[in-house]
């Protein structure tokens, strides 16, 4: 069975549905790239893919040694290179952790981080220039 269903809604718009919950998400090409800019592009759901499954993994080994990370954010930056188009790079930097971390705990975090499925699928090529801004 599929996962997910996509459709071309026309002017370089399309429509992904999660075939198990009907969920949907639409992207938009951008306007570099000949779309309207509107909403997520292809690539830029590659970026968030790649953080949200980082910050699945942190919240599971977080689980795993009674870690709080509840409400910590990840900003995501895209760059894109020409010849052909593709990501280049992309820069996470994950902050606003809820409490001070140990060394320890900090590893953990780190390591389930940057073994996450995206991250280990994505082509080696590309740039993950990943940071954590740890609390005091």
């Amino acid at each position: 069975m599929a996962t997910i269903l996509s459709r071309y809604l026309g002017e370089l718009r399309t429509e992904q549905v999660h075939v198990a919950s009907g969920s949907t998400f639409q992207t938009d090409a951008p306007i570099d790239n000949h779309g309207r800019g509107e909403l997520f592009s292809p690539t830029d759901t590659v970026c968030a893919a790649l953080s949200a499954c980082m910050m699945t993994l942190m919240g599971i080994a977080a689980n795993t040694h009674k870690i709080n990370i509840v409400g910590c954010r990840a900003e995501v930056t895209k760059s894109m290179a020409s010849d052909p188009r593709r990501i280049e790079r992309i820069k996470i930097r994950f902050y606003d952790f809820p409490v001070s971390l140990s060394q320890k705990e900090q590893v953990i975090l780190e390591r389930a981080a940057r073994t996450c499925p995206v991250a280990l699928s994505l082509h080696p090529e590309l740039i993950q220039e990943i940071s954590f801004d740890w609390p005091d």
